[in-house]
């Protein structure tokens, strides 16, 4: 596979906790809205925001981002999480029998699933991922996320704000002639810039944007099976992003992959360094196993890249991730 290469930031790869305290440090948004904030980088995405990505709806065409919640889903069981559980607890059937004892002849169909909240399309919460026992604003994780849930992050805080301008970086189509990054591929700043640049004005990154970043794996996925899709080598965002989804004051940012940064990461001796700066220090929200394909090819028909995008989080209580059914309106 072709891949066009553009030199990437070195890395000592033999320093993981180095680099991680390094880049926290220069990228921490800790009290940037007060001691008390428990919305991070979603106070980025304001009224004004979400008013003028209203704008953008044009032809009405919409695109649902999400993958199937089903049993042939892409969980392995790695980590405990596994496919969703789909069981009736109501039926056809059972009404067609007559043993429902509803009167007047009405019947029904009820169904309850069981699931961990990132089995697929999903959102990490600022609960999710901690910093030497710090969660998001610095707080004492233990006090944060106990059995009962997170008390302060829960992903309930921002089920009324996930809504505004969604711009895609399909990095993959840019970058490759199949339009598929390979596993292992670090997705740099100067990868993401240079889409950007090719994608053209409709794809300028914004302060509160919701920037999805494509990279093809999961078209592979679903063409070769899931393999280990979920837990195994994936492309992905470089441990050297960090200061660009800082700076760039996003509000959040979502891919196809189901672990957003390069697997295996960059280090020797690491697991998932950028979520550590991410969402603890930065207060990043971040969205995996988005399906941006269809999107991905009426962006690439159309040539405009930006859209309005709602992506509310299911408001579980404490929860420190959640399902989410995206929808992109062009």
């Amino acid at each position: 596979m072709t891949v066009q290469r553009i030199p990437q930031t070195r890395l000592d790869r033999t320093d993981p906790a180095g680099a991680i305290a390094a880049s926290a440090q220069r990228n921490r948004n800790w009290n940037r809205w007060g001691a008390d904030d428990v919305r991070g980088t979603m106070n980025f995405l304001t009224d004004e925001i979400r008013a003028d990505a209203a704008g953008l709806i044009g032809r009405g065409a919409s695109f649902s981002l999400s993958q199937s919640f089903d049993m042939d889903g892409p969980q392995k069981g790695w980590r405990r999480r596994t496919n969703p559980v789909h069981t009736m607890l109501d039926t056809g059937t059972d009404a067609a029998a007559g043993v429902q004892r509803f009167p007047h002849g009405i019947g029904g169909a009820d169904d309850v699933v069981a699931m961990p909240l990132q089995c697929s399309t999903q959102w990490d919460g600022l609960g999710h991922i901690f910093d030497h026992g710090r969660a998001w604003n610095g707080r004492a994780a233990d006090e944060v996320v106990t059995s009962l849930g997170d008390n302060v992050t829960g992903i309930e805080t921002v089920a009324n704000g996930v809504v505004g301008r969604g711009v895609l970086l399909d990095v993959a189509r840019h970058l490759t002639p199949d339009g598929e990054l390979p596993d292992g591929f670090a997705v740099t700043t100067d990868h993401l810039l240079s889409t950007i640049e090719a994608q053209g004005v409709t794809s300028e990154v914004r302060t509160g944007d919701l920037v999805l970043v494509r990279t093809g794996q999961l078209s592979r996925a679903r063409r070769e099976g899931w393999g280990d899709y979920a837990g195994g080598a994936a492309p992905g965002l470089s441990f050297t992003t960090a200061d660009w989804l800082h700076d760039s004051e996003i509000a959040a940012i979502a891919t196809d992959t189901w672990g957003f940064e390069v697997r295996p990461n960059e280090f020797d001796d690491a697991f998932q360094p950028l979520h550590q700066v991410a969402i603890p220090n930065i207060g990043l929200f971040i969205g995996e196993m988005w399906d941006l394909d269809a999107l991905a090819d009426d962006c690439a028909e159309d040539g405009v890249y930006e859209f309005f995008l709602t992506a509310a989080p299911i408001p579980f209580t404490g929860a420190v991730g959640s399902p989410v059914n995206p929808i992109a309106v062009k």
